[in-house]
Formats: structure tokens, sequence, C-alpha cells
């Protein structure tokens, strides 16, 4: 009798790849070690997934999924940051596959659903639709993910990282007080410009249009135009 296709197989593949990529992350995914993993033969994951890069997509999508399901039974916005903080340090390099190039297709147009988790949370406290709120996420969730990264990056153990995590959780709790508190006060920099969507799936894009910001790096003695902004980039390099 002819060999039934295992239905599972694709899922069994994903799994050995997540498990190769939260042990070791780059160095670990190869896919002969999913194969190995998987309990099946290289042609045969070469015959689901395309490449390395294929692989690595499904094992971002999924670890989304995950870092949703850790943060969505949370009622209040304090709660859902301190289980965000929890998964990253929980499975460092599962959380770091989420971030790379995530600006750049195709990540940028995949589902970000703990960004509008968060985001929906912070629009029913603060009040008004979600989208108005993007940019105030965007500045909470780089805080939370610059301290994520720091503890991930720097080893940092306890009695350091508890009270990392506890002055982000507080910092986070001052800047909702403070957007609640100060409603249409102005801002820095340049409005929000309505071809800037993130978190939106297809729709999403960040680049384009009138409003494209041109860095400028400030001293003690003014700004530098970007051309001498690289070139005392280049300086330091050389030295």
């Amino acid at each position: 009798m002819p060999r039934q296709a295992d239905p599972q197989l694709e899922q069994r593949i994903l799994d050995a790849a997540c498990r190769l990529w939260a042990r070791g992350g780059e160095k670990a995914l190869t896919m002969r070690g999913v194969a190995i993993a998987a309990g099946t033969t290289t042609p045969t994951v070469y015959g689901r997934y395309r490449d390395r890069e294929d692989i690595l997509r499904s094992v971002r999508l999924q670890t989304r999924a995950e870092l949703f399901a850790a943060v969505s039974p949370t009622r209040t916005l304090p709660q859902a940051c301190r289980n965000y903080l929890e998964f990253a340090l929980q499975h460092p390099h599962a959380y770091e596959v989420l971030f790379d190039g995530f600006a750049q297709s195709p990540s940028l147009r995949e589902p970000w659903p703990t960004f509008n988790f968060l985001r929906m949370n912070l629009a029913r406290r603060l009040g008004g639709p979600p989208r108005q709120y993007t940019r105030l996420m965007l500045s909470l969730w780089s805080l939370m993910h610059g301290t994520a990264m720091l503890m991930i990056r720097g080893g940092v153990a306890n009695p350091l990282r508890a009270q990392m995590f506890h002055s982000c959780l507080d910092a986070l709790e001052a800047i909702i007080g403070d957007a609640a508190r100060s409603k249409g006060k102005p801002q820095s920099g340049p409005k929000w410009p309505a071809h800037l969507i993130l978190g939106a799936a297809e729709e999403s894009k960040v680049s384009g249009g009138e409003d494209d910001f041109s860095l400028s790096v400030t001293t003690r003695r003014g700004k530098l135009s970007k051309r001498r902004a690289a070139a005392a980039l280049r300086s330091l390099r050389s030295s």
C-alpha cells in the first residue's frame, strides 16, 4: 500500500524550527537541522518551505501568535505590558526573531496582534479611536522593547533585572498618565502623517509622502547637516 501523507508534518517541521531557534537562535536554524529535529528528511522540508527565510517567516508568525496569547488574557494595560516583558525574557531567541527587519516587507505587512491589542487598550483608557494613539503606542512599545533587549543582550541578572523590569513598568505608567492629563498638547517633530500606517497588515506602510523626516544630529554647538554627521561618523570609525 502507498504510504499516507502525514497531515501534521508541516506543523511538526515548524514546531521543530521554533524549538531550534528558541534554543540557539540563527546559528541553530538550518534546513538539515530542522529536518533532523522534525524526524524527516531535508528534501521533505524543502517540499514544504522554499528556503530558510520561508521557515523564518513562519517562525515569526507563530511567535507573534504565542506573544499575543501571553498578553491577550490581561484586563489592564500595565498587566499586558508586564506579560509582554515576561514573555520576552522567558523566550529571548524567539522574541528576537520578531524584530529583524520588522519595518520591511514581508514583516511589515504581516499581522501585529499584540501591538494592536495594546493600542486598543490604550484607546479604551484614554478615549478615542485606536489609530489616534499609534505614535504614543510606538513610544511605549519602543520603551518595552528597548528594556527587553538590554536585559537579554546584557545578560542582566537579579537584583538589577528586577529593578530594570519594574522601572520600565513605572515609566510606561508615567507616560500614559501624562498623556491622559495633556490631551491636545503639542508634540515634538512633525505630525503623524496619514500615509504612515502600522499594525494594519496589508495596509501598513512606513515610507513615502511629503512628511519624511530629514535626520540631523544635535550637538552643543547646534545641528550638524547629514553630510557633516556622516563625516563625523567616519572619523569615529577610523579612530
